[in-house]
């Protein structure tokens, strides 16, 4: 997880947040080994900012991947920062119970399954 968190970490440098100041990174990995960078990028709205794990997953899933295997998240928090619930729900339906790495500028981390931290998601399927 040190290298996810490490090109976590280079995402966040591309952040666009000048509305909260508060930068997040994101790297996603395919099964296949792959990595996947996002960043936040706000907008004045608020309601239109994009999370960067939402970028990662969904820059992921343009490029065809579909099997997942882990997320490292950063921010400049004094204690590492979870992600959203909209975040948590597509990171479920897309990538199942994935391991998430969660860390901070200052080097704390701690790594969670996403069952721990989203433990009651919403599943759809169809049934005919």
């Amino acid at each position: 997880m040190d290298e996810l968190i490490a090109e976590a970490r280079k995402a966040r440098e591309n952040a666009v947040a000048p509305f909260s100041k508060f930068k997040v990174g994101a790297a996603l990995r395919t099964a296949a080994g792959k990595i996947y960078r996002g960043c936040n990028v706000e907008n004045a709205t608020y309601g239109l900012t994009v999370c960067a794990e939402r970028v990662a997953l969904l820059s992921a899933l343009a490029a065809g991947e579909r099997k997942f295997t882990s997320i490292a998240v950063i921010t400049q928090s004094p204690e590492p920062s979870t992600p959203c619930g909209p975040c948590r729900q597509l990171m479920w339906e897309y990538c199942g119970d994935i391991d998430v790495a969660l860390a901070n500028l200052g080097g704390k981390r701690v790594d969670h399954k996403l069952s721990a931290l989203f433990p009651f998601p919403f599943n759809f399927t169809l049934e005919e």
